[in-house]
């Protein structure tokens, strides 16, 4: 049987891809290494890009559902930043294949200044108002119902903080998920990919993840 990680990257109606988030700043390569080392294929690293230009999180979570319908094994999501929404929704669409979920410096979904400034950025970028209006609504998560987020009851659940917090990552946001997904933990937070205090991080967000998905 062979388990697979599925990387879900940051961004929102930018230029970020799987490359840019998990590829450059060396998880995905250490991440394969660490939980694969003989290359027995025990473990799979999966790293899609999501789509640059959703018109809804639905589009989003169809596309990486593709991925899902390949595997045989368990699977364990890591969601990073904006991604945790997918992230969050791919676990709850299909609960019977995947069992882990780490929600990795999860983006601030219910503070009004950081959704004004995502939502001006995105329509700078061509995205429709409307799109934009979709896709940024929500609770605790964007795109998110916070009652959704009660019902992630039969997996395993960590969340994974941004340090130091940002505007775009607060911690309001981790202890917020922390108190509505019952029985969820916290992990060991550094900086995200990819800022440039990113790398000083590596090894141990590797270590972290490799422990949360064994």
């Amino acid at each position: 049987m062979t388990i697979s990680v599925l990387l879900v990257h940051g961004g929102l109606w930018d230029a970020m891809d799987a490359e840019a988030f998990w590829g450059r700043p060396g998880i995905t390569a250490a991440l394969t290494t660490a939980l694969d080392p003989d290359g027995a294929g025990q473990v799979e690293v999966l790293a899609p890009d999501r789509p640059q230009r959703p018109t809804g999180w639905d589009l989003e979570v169809a596309a990486l559902a593709e991925q899902l319908a390949k595997r045989s094994g368990p699977v364990r999501i890591v969601g990073g930043s904006n991604g945790c929404t997918a992230a969050v929704l791919l676990a709850t669409r299909f609960p019977e294949l995947v069992d882990r979920l780490l929600l990795a410096w999860p983006a601030t979904g219910d503070d009004p200044a950081g959704n004004e400034r995502a939502r001006a950025g995105m329509m700078n970028r061509g995205c429709p108002a409307g799109v934009a209006d979709g896709l940024l609504r929500g609770g605790i998560l964007r795109g998110v119902p916070d009652s959704e987020l009660a019902s992630l009851t039969r997996i395993r659940v960590a969340v994974l903080p941004s340090v130091p917090e940002n505007p775009s990552h607060q911690r309001k946001t981790v202890d917020a998920l922390l108190r509505s997904i019952r029985g969820s933990r916290e992990l060991t937070g550094c900086a995200e990919p990819p800022a440039p205090e990113f790398p000083a991080s590596l090894d141990q967000l590797v270590r972290t993840i490799v422990e949360f998905v064994n």
